[in-house]
């Protein structure tokens, strides 16, 4: 099947996949007592909690802030730890923060590099600021034109050197996040990765026709599907103050909105959701994780006219 007729096609499942309370038990879960729960990875064999540690929450913190963040974290049961190069000194800092944990930690890093030699720069540079022999997982970042898709899988792209490390084993599994349908079906069309990182919003999965025909694609594949964006609002209002430095969208600050938020996107078959950088936000979304149940079909219904009110970050097609 030609690409863009599994495109027309997936969006056509859109109302399918918008029937919910969604059915959680496609995927393994556990719990324990006063903790986060965790759910399986696709075919991994990790389980990891369902809400994620991301990097930027350390970005430009001092060294006992990282520590103090990272120490929250883990007394919650986050075991999944996620960062970039892009996020500023991130690496620097959750590096030795983290380093007292890494052994029972799942810890994901990604690249922006879309040449061969650039990714496995970029992936030594980070094994070393980050103060460990391998990656859980790597990771493609923010992949969103054809064109980039392209290069990745050129002769000398930065698949080749994904292939080569994994060998090595300087990283364990492959995975991608993407901001547009067409990359990442295009990405889950020419690798069997292990893993995608993909928005999973409300107002985009409503508003936007954007990641039902996502999901139904990475859930066929047996992919460990993780989410972004599960705490955003919309995008921010020509000419408002940005009053949350560490996000490029206004995000769900209030707290009974951003539960809703989580919970729409946690009631889908995703093992984990990363919240907003900003570590107010990240210390609320581990309490509200750590009260989490799915929503029901009344639920589902309110948000699903939230969801058209509200301007969403994405769409698809892309408008």
């Amino acid at each position: 099947m030609k690409r863009r007729d599994f495109i027309a096609k997936t969006a056509m499942s859109v109302p399918m996949l918008s029937m919910f309370p969604a059915d959680l038990s496609s995927i393994g879960r556990e719990y324990k007592k006063g903790k986060i729960e965790k759910r399986e990875l696709g075919k991994t064999g990790w389980k990891l909690s369902v809400v994620g540690f991301g990097g930027i929450v350390v970005m430009n913190a001092t060294t006992e802030q990282a520590a103090a963040r990272v120490k929250e974290a883990i007394d919650y049961g986050v075991n999944y730890f996620d960062v970039a190069p892009t996020y500023g000194n991130a690496e620097e800092m959750l590096g030795p923060a983290l380093e007292p944990y890494r052994k029972k930690v799942f810890l994901a890093c990604k690249t922006g590099q879309r040449k061969k030699d650039g990714a496995r720069r970029e992936l030594e540079e980070s094994l070393e600021k980050l103060r460990t022999d391998h990656f859980d997982l790597y990771q493609l970042h923010a992949v969103t034109t054809m064109e980039d898709v392209n290069t990745i899988f050129s002769d000398d792209g930065a698949i080749q050197a994904f292939r080569q490390a994994r060998e090595e084993g300087l990283v364990k599994n492959l995975g991608f996040s993407a901001h547009s349908v067409e990359a990442a079906t295009a990405l889950m069309e020419r690798f069997d990765f292990d893993t995608i990182l993909f928005p999973f919003n409300y107002a985009c999965w409503y508003h936007g026709n954007f990641g039902p025909q996502v999901l139904e694609m990475a859930k066929k594949r047996e992919m460990g599907i993780l989410a972004l964006k599960a705490m955003a609002y919309r995008p921010w209002p020509e000419g408002a103050e940005k009053t949350i430095d560490k996000a490029w969208y206004e995000p769900l600050t209030d707290k009974e909105d951003a539960r809703k938020g989580l919970r729409f996107t946690l009631s889908h078959p995703v093992t984990a959701a990363i919240p907003p950088g900003d570590e107010n936000l990240f210390s609320m979304g581990l309490r509200l994780a750590a009260e989490f149940e799915p929503m029901d079909q009344d639920d589902i219904l309110e948000m699903k006219k939230r969801a058209m009110n509200t301007e969403p970050l994405f769409t698809y097609p892309a408008s």
